[in-house]
């Protein structure tokens, strides 16, 4: 560990990180958490004039921030998150692949093009923003999905096209990690979050969350600092033997 100690294992001093999804909810706290470790991050969004509250709280950290309009849906919009990635600071280190969108259709109802915007978000914009990071990342570089428990098992609710794409991203993890880390050194791995407050948990109807926490072992959604806390385990060193895994985070729901 060349006299490193535990914790400095956990720090990204020198590192560059992008996460997509970052004007609000997770992606934000994911931005501050990153930069409160010591990345310099850059921050995508399609609604890029709501970065400025996450881009304040990374340079509150102590870190530099840009932001670029990014719809992840497109693949020309995720080079061009990386090209001003690697214009401003030299490199990426890190990617975090937040960005998505939830729906809840019964499946007799949904619409081709509902479904297949949920694909084009969660999933293959997942993909064009591996491409075009894994094409510039070097040795020691970092992949994480954001996936879901929805993934893994249901939770009641009709989410055929999001149930689909969070899984999808989980075999989607598996694969670029045999690709990539052998051949380039790049790390991939997903997190797979269970109940956490987010947009997409405000839109839930009134009592559906709390039908759900007879589920979770620990009876309580998470907080969001706790998966940011494992996020920055799988960037960090401290992750460094950990690839094309899952690493669930969900209070124990995935055990009852």
């Amino acid at each position: 560990m060349s006299g490193r100690t535990i914790l400095d294992m956990f720090r990204l001093d020198g590192r560059v990180a992008i996460v997509t999804g970052a004007s609000s909810g997770l992606g934000a706290v994911f931005a501050r958490a990153l930069a409160e470790a010591g990345a310099d991050v850059a921050l995508g969004a399609r609604r890029e004039e709501r970065l400025a509250d996450t881009r304040a709280a990374v340079e509150k950290a102590g870190r530099r921030a840009i932001t670029v309009r990014t719809d992840v849906s497109r693949p020309e919009d995720c080079q061009a998150l990386v090209d001003a990635t690697v214009a401003e600071f030299g490199r990426v280190d890190v990617l975090v692949n937040n960005a998505g969108i939830g729906t809840a259709v019964p499946a007799t109802r949904e619409t081709p093009e509902q479904f297949r915007e949920v694909i084009d978000v969660n999933l293959n914009g997942c993909y064009w923003m591996a491409q075009a990071c894994g094409r510039v990342m070097r040795p020691g570089s970092s992949i994480v999905n954001i996936s879901s428990i929805l993934g893994l098992t249901t939770a009641g609710l009709p989410q055929a096209a999001y149930s689909a794409s969070k899984a999808g991203l989980i075999g989607l993890t598996r694969d670029l990690a045999q690709q990539w880390t052998g051949r380039r050194g790049i790390r991939v791995n997903a997190l797979a979050p269970g109940f956490f407050a987010s947009e997409m948990t405000d839109s839930y109807a009134p009592g559906y969350l709390d039908s759900q926490m007879g589920r979770v072992l620990m009876g309580r959604a998470g907080e969001p600092e706790e998966l940011a806390a494992a996020l920055v385990f799988l960037v960090s060193d401290a992750g460094g033997y950990v690839t094309g895994t899952t690493l669930p985070v969900e209070g124990g729901l995935l055990t009852s």
